[in-house]
């Protein structure tokens, strides 16, 4: 009898776990999604995970005590060892709380420790920011707030290439608007470079209604007849439509004069043609006078598709003149997709979030849980990953020494040595999923119907990395605004000062 219950008790729990999972495949907005997945998280039985601290993936003893220490000095008013403490350890991945596989049991959250952990730190700082820390004036409360924002760092966002599929960035922009968790740091390559120039042209205020679409819709792509091929040395698309697109909707801004704009860094990969260079990013540190469009044009010059470009930068007089003159760039997402590395010497970045829609690499990415899975059963694909990858760009480079000289085939064995050999990943990644239809959207124009498709794709696709994100925002975000409101009340200070002194 007992075990009749417990068997019909089971198939109805599994019931519910399915139809709760189509709900959640349906959910209209985030915050429906939100709600759908609690209450399958609780209905799965995952939910006792989140209590639960014991894991191999990070130090749950350690993350503990620091919490009751924290918590103990704030309640006690101990302003100076409490800043000692929260020195201690001010980093996103305190205790390794930032590791993938802590985001991927549930539907949405983690570990309780985790969540009362950042949240403690938000108070702690929300608490040395307010009026009932008498401890420190006015201007060394502004010094430790930009002290712990330089320690922390800011997250990164970056857009894969893609062509026409690179209209799933825009919905993965809106759910992170949305839930105020858009990063000021972006990169794009190629498709990704229109999504980061539009967004790098655009003020605060204007980003909502250019996640609408309109802007999106032309005929960037006019495919060249087969006489002008043969007669012309272009790629199989007439450059001056997306040209013309892009110069519309980016306009006659420099990097430099978008920063001032948006408030945003945007950075574009390129490549030069000529492979014996590196790749570069192009953004307002590093080519502050070169217009935006020219640079995401250069990015979206696939090869064979459109033909190497050269690019355009502002004189101070607004006379427009050839940026290094001899030349020409291509598509950057070859050889470097994600410039991770270089943004995060010049930026300060500490995590990074992927959007990956790039056709040649979706199909072969794997999930945080097939990446980090630790069980015998997963050893012998690693290895085969690992050690097919090493053999393969051990081959290239092998046969790029015999042919070198002959120049078309260098310029494949690069490309090919690129694409293999860089990394895909961040540290959040938001990856599109295929089926055979999407490989017929790539090269065609955007209209309405397309963007709304693949935008919400995006959007759903972000939906179940929100948690994780905001959980690696959350102390970040907790500074910035500290910080924004000492420096409105210091100013407000100084106001009353100067008509005082009146």
């Amino acid at each position: 009898m007992f075990n009749r219950v417990q068997e019909k008790k089971n198939t109805y729990q599994s019931h519910r776990v399915d139809v709760l999972k189509e709900h959640l495949r349906h959910a209209s907005c985030y915050e429906e999604w939100k709600e759908i997945a609690l209450k399958l998280d609780e209905e799965s039985g995952h939910e006792a995970w989140k209590y639960d601290n014991e894991s191999p993936y990070f130090d749950a003893e350690i993350l503990s005590k620091r919490y009751n220490l924290l918590k103990k000095y704030r309640t006690q008013h101990r302003t100076l060892d409490l800043i000692y403490v929260l020195r201690e350890g001010l980093s996103y991945d305190f205790a390794n709380i930032g590791h993938p596989m802590l985001f991927a049991e549930t539907c949405i959250g983690t570990k309780k420790i985790i969540e009362s952990y950042v949240e403690e730190m938000s108070d702690c700082f929300r608490y040395l920011a307010s009026s009932e820390c008498i401890t420190f004036q006015l201007k060394e409360k502004i010094q430790f707030f930009e002290d712990c924002q330089t320690a922390y760092g800011q997250p990164a966002l970056m857009f894969s290439g893609g062509a026409t599929l690179g209209l799933f960035h825009t919905g993965v922009c809106k759910a992170l608007l949305e839930q105020d968790l858009m990063p000021r740091v972006l990169s794009g390559s190629s498709a990704g470079a229109i999504m980061t120039g539009m967004l790098g042209v655009s003020a605060p205020d204007q980003v909502p209604d250019l996640l609408k679409g309109e802007h999106f819709f032309s005929d960037a792509f006019k495919f060249r007849k087969l006489r002008e091929l043969i007669r012309g040395h272009g790629g199989f698309a007439d450059v001056m439509y997306l040209k013309q697109f892009l110069m519309q909707n980016l306009g006659d801004l420099t990097f430099a004069e978008a920063y001032q704009q948006s408030g945003r860094h945007i950075n574009i990969v390129i490549a030069p043609y000529n492979t014996a260079q590196s790749p570069r990013i192009m953004n307002a540190l590093t080519a502050p006078n070169v217009l935006v469009w020219s640079a995401v044009l250069a990015s979206c010059a696939v090869p064979v598709l459109f033909p190497p470009v050269h690019l355009t930068s502002k004189r101070y007089d607004g006379q427009h003149t050839p940026y290094l003159a001899n030349t020409k760039w291509v598509d950057g997402s070859m050889r470097s997709d994600f410039p991770q590395e270089k943004m995060a010497r010049l930026y300060n970045i500490n995590y990074t979030i992927a959007s990956q829609v790039n056709p040649h690499i979706v199909p072969f990415m794997q999930s945080d849980t097939e990446r980090f899975r630790r069980d015998v059963l997963s050893w012998p694909e690693r290895i085969v990953r690992r050690q097919g990858k090493a053999i393969a760009l051990e081959m290239m480079d092998l046969t790029r020494n015999y042919v070198g000289g002959f120049f078309p085939v260098r310029r494949a064995l690069d490309h090919g040595y690129g694409i293999l050999g860089q990394r895909y990943y961040g540290d959040v990644n938001i990856i599109a999923k295929y089926g055979l239809r999407h490989y017929s959207y790539m090269l065609k124009n955007p209209r309405p119907k397309l963007f709304k498709i693949l935008q919400r794709e995006g959007e759903r696709a972000t939906w179940p990395k929100i948690s994780a994100i905001e959980t690696h925002a959350r102390i970040g975000k907790t500074i910035e605004h500290c910080l924004t409101s000492l420096r409105k009340q210091e100013e407000k200070q100084q106001n009353e000062f100067y008509y005082v002194d009146l």
